[in-house]
């Protein structure tokens, strides 16, 4: 029982809690809750929002998709399966066009799109629904270290399956070694998984390439085009892609829905996650969501008519801010390879800085860590791991998103406030006095007491 003037809060925030214990279950609870006190203070304050500058997490909705998705909200609401009546028929027109608007943005006929709730379903989809439907003669698929988690975790669901998964390592400028790759295909291969834009580094893999060796090989190829899909010109033609995913909350349009490219010829076949009235070509059944898939459609739209002078903005704008910042800050790191990237997703590591201390420094920019970070550790991203980032700049590392809806001035405050602060924290660092004395860090021996 809670005495009389004892919250819950002041009990969790009692100096006695916070004995240092390292990675105790019951410090690490109260460390969580700590967490969530200090969310709830922040977001009760009266002040401004923070600039946001995190387009990889997601984006805003556009304008103009949120008006075509109104009128299904309320007035044409539809079950677009249903085949007797106007309101089915209104639906499924309005589900249909926003199918023809996807299939228009990648180069697809509309009957190649499967209406999914994100990007991870479709991952899911297409890995696990392809492995399992051709296991009978071919039980082996490949995919990268840099892949999204519902990749990776698709995959070692399938090697407690009984398959055979290759983890292929990258070059330490983030690209897939293309030899390796072919040298790693063999008959048993049914599918090979490459994301197309690193969602942590920005990095655009040569997916056309990749796409010829599967397609010389007779092995399947999919694509977690998220990061992709409305910001570069796809063709699935030319790249000759089998399978890709798509997500609506990435291209500014609603969450809760996304796509699956599946090519019908040369057909590819997969296994059903899901079952039920068999709608989506039976690969996806249960009822479309017609306003979100409209948003979707518009999104795709949108992003058609805006992408050339989308990306020629957000190229200036990205250079303005990696000029700026490196330019007043020695010692900065890109992450990824400089060419092959795509400009608005922007990973820095700053030496001899937390990444996590410069986040909290810049709190009034919504920003994101590089670093992975859990409750009970605090390890480095495994994408920045992959491309062989010491452990210490990968600790150190920042995501900088930029988007359709960024200003110049938005860019401008954050490289000052940023240079500002990473000042201030290397002032506050031995390590950064030692380097400035001249002493090589790594020539020195750390012993633990």
């Amino acid at each position: 029982m809670l005495s009389p003037g004892k919250t819950v809060s002041s009990r969790l925030l009692r100096p006695a809690l916070w004995l240092p214990f390292r990675l105790c279950p019951a410090r690490t609870a109260v460390s969580l809750m700590q967490k969530e006190l200090i969310k709830k203070r922040e977001l009760e304050k009266d002040e401004l929002r923070p600039l946001y500058m995190d387009f990889q997490a997601t984006t805003p909705m556009d304008p103009r998709v949120l008006d075509a998705m109104l009128p299904y909200q309320v007035n044409y609401y539809g079950n677009p399966h249903s085949r007797t009546h106007a309101y089915g028929w209104e639906s499924e027109t309005a589900m249909e066009t926003a199918r023809k608007q996807v299939a228009n943005l990648i180069g697809a006929d509309p009957r190649e799109i499967i209406f999914t709730s994100g990007a991870t379903e479709s991952n899911n989809m297409a890995i696990k629904g392809v492995a399992r439907f051709y296991q009978a003669k071919k039980r082996h698929v490949i995919t990268t270290q840099t892949e999204h988690k519902c990749v990776l975790d698709s995959c070692r669901i399938l090697e407690a399956e009984g398959f055979n998964v290759t983890y292929l390592p990258v070059q330490k400028n983030g690209l897939l070694d293309l030899k390796l790759l072919e040298a790693t295909i063999c008959p048993e291969t049914s599918l090979v998984s490459v994301m197309t834009i690193n969602n942590e580094i920005g990095v655009k893999q040569p997916i056309k390439e990749i796409g010829q060796i599967c397609r010389s090989k007779g092995v399947f190829f999919h694509t977690d085009a998220a990061q992709a899909v409305g910001k570069i010109p796809i063709s699935v033609s030319d790249w000759k892609v089998d399978l890709m995913s798509i997500s609506g909350h990435k291209i500014y349009g609603p969450k809760g829905v996304g796509a699956l490219y599946v090519r019908r010829r040369p057909r590819v076949r997969l296994e059903p996650l899901q079952n039920g009235g068999g709608q989506e070509r039976g690969l996806r059944s249960g009822t479309v969501p017609t306003p979100l898939a409209v948003g979707l459609g518009a999104a795709c739209s949108v992003a058609q008519e805006e992408m050339e002078y989308d990306h020629q903005r957000v190229s200036m704008l990205a250079n303005r801010l990696v000029q700026k910042i490196m330019t007043e800050i020695p010692d900065v790191v890109m992450n990824g390879d400089p060419e092959q990237r795509y400009p608005g997703c922007i990973n820095l590591s700053f030496a001899y800085v937390e990444g996590e201390s410069l986040l909290m420094a810049l709190k009034d920019v919504a920003l994101s860590s590089g670093s992975a970070c859990t409750s009970a550790s605090l390890e480095p991203s495994y994408v920045l791991r992959a491309i062989g980032a010491d452990e210490d700049l990968a600790h150190s590392s920042i995501r900088f998103g930029i988007g359709r809806f960024t200003t110049e001035e938005e860019v401008d405050y954050t490289a000052e406030k940023c240079i500002q602060q990473v000042h201030r924290l290397r002032e506050m660092s031995p390590l950064w006095e030692m380097v400035q004395e001249g002493i090589d860090l790594k020539s020195i021996k750390w012993t633990q007491h």
